[in-house]
């Protein structure tokens, strides 16, 4: 059974930094696309970042904030927020396939999700 398990969300004031760790396992993905999403309240979910084989995107509202990383080795993906923003506020989703992920459509597995809350 393949499983994608978020942690690090919690609740940061503004301008504070937090690293979100996706756990995965049942299948490798060494290969594969890997992103994260985010969803807040009442909002379509939106991709926020995607890495594989070295070569990272990311959306523009976190462009030089947010950065990507996997750990193939661990089975490990990151997202390190720095200089949090309340408009940042989300459930944070890991995310993984075996095409490109350029939207919610392209997913094959899901995580469960990680809250971010980011006070003003």
């Amino acid at each position: 059974q393949v499983q994608l398990i978020e942690s690090g969300g919690g609740l940061v004031q503004a301008g504070g930094d937090l690293r979100l760790s996706c756990y995965t396992s049942g299948r490798t993905f060494t290969t594969d696309d890997m992103a994260w999403f985010r969803q807040a309240p009442g909002k379509e979910r939106k991709l926020v970042a995607r890495r594989i084989a070295g070569n990272t995107s990311y959306a523009t509202s976190v462009k030089g904030r947010f950065t990507i990383s996997r750990d193939n080795a661990k089975n490990m993906m990151f997202l390190q927020m720095n200089n949090l923003k309340p408009e940042d506020t989300a459930v944070y989703y890991c995310a993984a396939s075996s095409r490109i992920i350029l939207s919610t459509s392209d997913v094959e597995y899901w995580g469960q999700g990680t809250q971010v809350t980011v006070s003003s």
